[in-house]
């Protein structure tokens, strides 16, 4: 079974197995589980004594984030980035918390860089209850997510800049991308925001004013993130649509060449096939001049039809 355990009194943490994590008294117990295979069920059923509801609700397969309260504990679900690569559809990984007064047991399907920043705090000895250890985790988790939304608007920032006809195509891949990442995060910080606020306002004796206090900024910055990700989309879906227009207008263009030169063409190609047909008593068909005057006639047909174009404005982008 993989994870950690840590024994908090008096200010000092001690990083234990996690099967001798229940095994004596301390100001704090934190059991982390980083797997939902069978053995991690059952140590939390039988060994650490969790209700099932709660057993399931820490190995469920899906999650959302989400807050409930039961008894004197609280179940809280939370999502942040992972060390491992995530899908479009699904880009942040889970953190499932039960806590109760002086434990808290937290499990993991996926590795999360939030649970390495949180060990080094409880490694420093600053965390000394259960609400002082949440309120760690949602501070690493959205102190993690803030330079990721942040760069998904910087990278939108500069296909804005580079806004340009013959890079239609590159631009449109790197707004796509940028899409989808907003989507996707905000998918998760909306309900995270909400989650953390109804944390803050449990009545539980281990969560205390200080805890509450980085509570509510966790779910402001959560809130900040999941507004910036909607402006993000949404600038995504105009830039979008401005590429659209450059190309079609890339295409306009393309095709009115095409149709003058066709139309410059199309007087030349009726009098060669004319002179080209295989009959008699074409006019001058004998004259040594002929050919000379026929590409005159065409030269002066050409030059007509450019500068009528010219003059209509037809050649103006």
């Amino acid at each position: 079974m993989s994870g950690f355990g840590y024994r908090v009194s008096g200010g000092k943490a001690e990083r234990i197995e996690i099967k001798a994590a229940l095994g004596a008294p301390a100001d704090l117990i934190w059991a982390h589980l980083s797997t939902n295979e069978a053995r991690a069920q059952a140590w939390l059923r039988d060994d650490a004594k969790l209700p099932d509801y709660v057993v399931d609700a820490l190995t469920a397969t899906e999650t959302r984030p989400r807050c409930e309260a039961f008894g004197e504990g609280a179940l809280l679900n939370l999502r942040g980035r992972s060390s491992e690569e995530m899908s479009s559809g699904d880009p942040l990984a889970s953190v499932r918390i039960w806590a109760i007064g002086g434990r808290v047991f937290s499990v993991t399907r996926r590795p999360l860089i939030a649970v390495d920043e949180v060990e080094k705090v409880v490694q420093t000895g600053r965390i000394v209850d259960p609400g002082d250890l949440i309120a760690a985790f949602a501070t690493a988790i959205t102190t993690d997510l803030d330079p990721e939304v942040a760069d998904l608007g910087d990278t939108l920032d500069d296909c804005e800049e580079q806004l340009d006809a013959s890079r239609v195509f590159e631009l449109r891949r790197h707004v796509s991308r940028v899409r989808v990442s907003a989507i996707g995060l905000r998918r998760f910080l909306t309900p995270q925001r909400a989650a953390l606020e109804k944390l803050a306002t449990l009545p539980c004796d281990w969560l205390h004013d200080d805890d509450r206090l980085h509570l509510n900024a966790a779910a402001d910055r959560a809130a900040r993130m999941a507004e910036e990700l909607e402006s993000i989309r949404e600038r995504s879906s105009l830039m979008h649509d401005a590429l659209t227009d450059l190309r079609g207008e890339q295409l306009d263009n393309r095709s009115l060449i095409i149709s003058i030169v066709a139309m410059v063409f199309l007087p030349l190609t009726f009098i060669t096939g004319l002179y080209g047909m295989n009959v008699d008593n074409l006019p001058y068909a004998h004259e040594p001049w002929a050919f000379d005057a026929i590409m005159g006639v065409c030269a002066v047909i050409a030059a007509g039809v450019v500068i009528y174009f010219v003059q209509r404005h037809w050649f103006q982008r």
